[in-house]
């Protein structure tokens, strides 16, 4: 029986299971729902390798999955939050036209589940089996801001690290992701009568108008750095000039070079109206996920595997930021995208493709047994070479 055979013929079961824990609502930091459905994950993990919790302030457990074996040390990372609240989803499972449309089964309940079927797979087969560690952690729509220090913990010491995050909608796999963060701006002017003497005050709206338009000026589309004062809170009554206004901007860099220079001229924002005044909080909580040579090399050797199971597989940039950016950043070779083909992330329109699934999850699959042996046995020593010099930089 050949792998996409063994996964066709799990299917039926895999979408009963995929739906279970679509339905089981998991918003960022809803501790209670949180728990629940890991708890479930705990449970069915289990039965295939070694599970610990352990606990996140504020979101639900980390989910730490260990299955020994030989030849590389890989990290697989996945999430279980989700951005959507409890109901918000008139249905939260809907079949139609070979697809499947539900809150976060694109983003990325199903490529958690890939995981599961994975080391079911490699059990069954007695498939050779890399040292795995697999992280699902709680907060990864907020950028991952308590389970970073795990996750660069756990990639300081691996050889590779794949995520499960989607592949693009044509199937493709990321090797580089832009960098992100989130500012705000707090704007203090001074109340006054609008209609007795709107002269005596300072109209914080009015000075937020003139950040936004300075903040724009950072803006570098042809570098691919954007701005996005995209939330703004301010005013109380119509007839009160506004004394306070706040603005969160999101931003998004294909290099630490552009971080840099957009931090700074973020920084370097000042008040516009005589007496106004301006506070900047926040910063980048992603770095860029860069490509290497042997990032790169892991893509042919996907590829390859992918050639053998008749899939066409290409490598794109991704203007979305992941778990993957955190490892990279630490210098493991890192490769995104290895969950499901469908589209629609944070939409209405969130769905999978039903069936491609056989086919990824033994694309995920292979790959995972082909890591088996030490990188040293395929990697290039030019790839190598580079490997340990980004390590030692991140030492």
């Amino acid at each position: 029986m050949t792998t996409v055979e063994y996964f066709s013929r799990c299917l039926p079961v895999f979408l009963d299971e995929l739906r279970l824990l679509v339905e089981m609502d998991s918003p960022t930091g809803d501790q209670s729902r949180a728990g629940r459905l890991a708890a479930r994950l705990s449970r069915t993990f289990s039965e295939v390798a070694a599970v610990e919790q352990e606990p996140i302030d504020g979101f639900g457990p980390l989910l730490r999955i260990r299955r020994p074996g030989t030849g590389a040390k890989v990290l697989l990372l996945a999430h279980y939050d989700t951005v959507w609240s409890p109901g918000e989803w008139e249905q939260a499972w809907i079949e139609r036209d070979g697809k499947i449309y539900g809150p976060g089964v694109y983003d990325m309940k199903t490529g958690l589940l890939f995981v599961q079927y994975a080391l079911r797979w490699l059990g069954e087969t007695e498939r050779e089996v890399p040292d795995l560690e697999i992280l699902i952690n709680p907060d990864e729509e907020v950028g991952s801001v308590v389970s970073r220090p795990h996750i660069e913990q756990a990639a300081a010491v691996a050889d590779f690290a794949l995520v499960m995050e989607p592949a693009s909608p044509q199937g493709h796999l990321k090797l580089e992701r832009k960098g992100s963060g989130e500012y705000v701006i707090e704007v203090k002017g001074r109340p006054a009568h609008q209609g007795v003497e709107p002269e005596a005050g300072i109209n914080a709206i009015v000075e937020a108008a003139h950040q936004i338009l300075a903040m724009l000026e950072l803006e570098d589309l042809a570098r691919g750095t954007t701005v996005g004062p995209n939330v703004i809170t301010a005013g109380t009554v119509s007839n009160t000039v506004a004394s306070a206004a706040e603005i969160a901007v999101d931003v998004r860099a294909w290099t630490r070079d552009e971080q840099r220079r957009l931090d700074r001229g973020l920084r370097q924002l000042a008040p516009r109206l005589e007496g106004a005044e301006i506070t900047l909080r926040g910063g980048w909580n992603r770095p860029p996920m860069e490509s290497t040579r042997a990032s790169i090399e892991l893509f042919r050797r996907t590829r390859q595997i992918g050639c053998d199971l008749g899939l066409d597989l290409h490598r794109v940039a991704w203007g979305g930021s992941s778990d993957a950016n955190l490892a990279a950043a630490v210098g493991v070779p890192t490769m995104d995208g290895l969950g499901p083909v469908g589209d629609g992330a944070h939409q209405f329109s969130e769905h999978i493709v039903v069936d491609q699934l056989p086919v990824r999850m033994a694309l995920f699959s292979e790959l995972v047994t082909s890591l088996a042996v030490p990188p040293e046995d395929w990697l290039s020593p030019e790839a190598l070479d580079d490997h340990h010099h980004r390590r030692r930089g991140n030492d």
